[in-house]
């Protein structure tokens, strides 16, 4: 298993998994817990540690789940987004505040 951490000083921050952002969250993304191969994928499609990443739409029943993440719209299944880890912006925008 792969897991690429973003910068670390952001550490008394809590970390929260792709998957609880709500539509129009926005959180930085931290680090990624999956196998190298589906990491490497990932960080392909702009999945970067310290990468913006926004939620979107999802499909009927809530899965997939569309992200925007380097100017492109992602869609990712539960059962991935949940191996993100990220923390929200201070900004107060969406739940930034926690």
């Amino acid at each position: 298993m792969l897991q690429l951490s973003g910068n670390k000083i952001h550490t008394e921050i809590p970390l929260s998994a792709l998957v609880d952002l709500r539509m129009g969250d926005a959180a930085i993304l931290d680090h990624i817990e999956l196998p190298t191969d589906d990491a490497r994928r990932l960080m392909e499609l702009g999945f970067l540690p310290g990468s913006r990443i926004t939620a979107g739409f999802s499909a009927p029943g809530g899965d997939p789940r569309v992200f925007q993440v380097d100017g492109s719209e992602i869609a990712l299944r539960h059962t991935t987004a949940r191996h993100l880890k990220v923390r929200f912006e201070s900004s107060g925008k969406g739940r930034g505040k926690r």
